[in-house]
């Protein structure tokens, strides 16, 4: 039994071939993902050299995923910003997609032609808790009606006007949830995550010009993102054969974009701490849009500043800026100052990303004595740091670039204005995904989780 996976990534397609009943890989590859042309010249570039490989033309099981072109665009309409957004958000993020915008209360002509424009792969529509606001949900709705662009729309905010809310969509392509929010800080993201994980079955393979490989293949069953939570949700649980790795964060490193995963109860390490927000989900994903090593490394320079990349890399700090501008998105470290800028670059956007990710604990003094109030996960307990990427995978430092992350960092936050410690973790053993397996592994989950399991403890180092 052999099994064929698939990752039309944005920048490389890569394959994965894996012996089911040996339970080991058997072989890997990869091409530039030819999205300008299609798709299916980089895939059959990289099925010929994991021929050579492994002597295999045929395979069992054929299964894919994709973030080419984009990946899974979404635009999220919610009403108070630090709830039913937020909680689209977060449902939007754990299906696997990309959230381009989150508008909040009130949507004007100005969002809704913003909206054309970003012409995104699926809108998701929400707004108060069941039996709560109306006119929020019912309001936006109605300007949706007038949008010019083209794209499905999920419904999931509150349940007694979910039907008007579709008979003011009348004519676009609608869809009906649960409240992504029906009490007050309760969350239920499930039923929108899987709606959400349908339609890209059903409407963005084909929209990405995918089609034609879904055909060749058993299907292309999920977004990437979505793939590798599956993954690091059954490296940290385990299966009813297998102990897991138990509580762990993952970070993938992209040259536009940081993906930060936890699986995570993220409760308070300590007493006497009061937390706020919404509930945070066991397995959460964020984005870090503006954090990459190519296309978004400018980002980097705006979160830390020139001073702190030139501490690390050894660098002119008034040269920074101009190597970071004239980095291409192939561009590989071919020079000792190039490699210096990766390290730094890297080191930064990982402790960035993973900083944003984590939680945030800071006292106040009140009538009752000093408290502690917790925004978000508090991570400092996991042990476990998974670290993929093409900066991380390739890199020889990807040990100390991952261990960079976990010095705790002091960060001024808006929503008190006061000095905050992120909760980030404090020691973990690095593993690093050198053989780019996550997405794979969580295509495999499904059916074959033993042996995905199995693959993922064998492989990550």
């Amino acid at each position: 039994m052999t099994a064929l996976l698939v990752d039309f990534g944005s920048t490389f397609t890569k394959l994965t071939a894996a012996d089911l009943k040996a339970g080991k890989l058997i072989g890997s590859a990869a091409a530039y993902t030819t999205v300008e042309t299609d798709v299916g010249e980089g895939l059959a570039t990289a099925l010929t050299e994991l021929k050579a490989q492994t002597g295999i033309g045929a395979f069992d099981t054929r299964l894919a995923c994709s973030s080419a072109a984009g990946g899974l665009r979404m635009v999220v309409c919610g009403f108070v910003p630090t709830l039913t957004a937020e909680a689209a958000k977060i449902a939007s993020l754990g299906a696997g997609a990309k959230v381009a915008r989150v508008y909040s209360y009130r949507l004007t002509d100005e969002d809704v032609d913003e909206i054309a424009a970003i012409s995104p792969d699926i809108l998701l529509l929400t707004g108060g808790t069941d039996y709560g606001d109306r006119r929020n949900i019912l309001h936006n709705a109605e300007m949706l009606a007038g949008c010019a662009a083209d794209f499905p729309i999920i419904i999931a905010g509150n349940r007694v006007c979910a039907e008007e809310c579709e008979r003011l969509l009348s004519g676009r392509e609608v869809y009906r949830c649960d409240n992504v929010m029906p009490e007050p800080r309760k969350l239920n993201i499930e039923p929108t995550q899987e709606r959400v994980r349908e339609l890209f079955l059903r409407r963005i393979v084909q929209a990405k010009g995918l089609t034609r490989e879904a055909e060749l293949l058993d299907g292309i069953v999920l977004p990437t993102p979505a793939a590798v939570l599956s993954a690091m949700e059954l490296l940290a649980k385990g299966t009813d054969t297998q102990p897991g790795l138990g509580e762990l964060i993952a970070v993938d490193l992209g040259g536009a974009t940081t993906d930060v995963y936890s699986m995570a109860s993220g409760a308070p390490s300590s007493g006497g701490t009061v937390v706020l927000g919404l509930p945070e989900p066991w397995a959460k994903r964020t984005v870090e849009g503006d954090i990459g090593m190519r296309y978004s490394a400018a980002g980097v320079i705006e979160a830390v500043g020139a001073e702190r990349l030139a501490e690390l890399s050894g660098l002119d700090e008034a040269a920074i800026p101009a190597l970071v501008e004239g980095l291409g998105a192939a561009d590989l470290p071919d020079t000792p100052e190039r490699a210096a800028l990766d390290f730094a670059l890297a080191s930064a956007a990982v402790r960035t990303a993973i900083s944003r990710h984590a939680g945030t604990v800071s006292e106040a003094w009140t009538p009752h004595g000093n408290v502690r109030f917790q925004y978000g996960k508090d991570l400092t307990g996991v042990r476990t740091l998974i670290a993929t990427g093409g900066a991380l995978v390739h890199s020889p430092d990807a040990a100390k670039i991952a261990a960079h992350a976990l010095q705790i960092p002091i960060i001024r936050m808006l929503h008190n204005l006061a000095d905050s410690q992120s909760l980030c973790p404090k020691v973990a053993q690095v593993r690093i995904d050198r053989r780019y397996i996550l997405s794979a592994m969580g295509l495999l989950a499904a059916e074959h989780p033993d042996v995905a399991l199995g693959i993922m403890k064998n492989e990550l180092k």
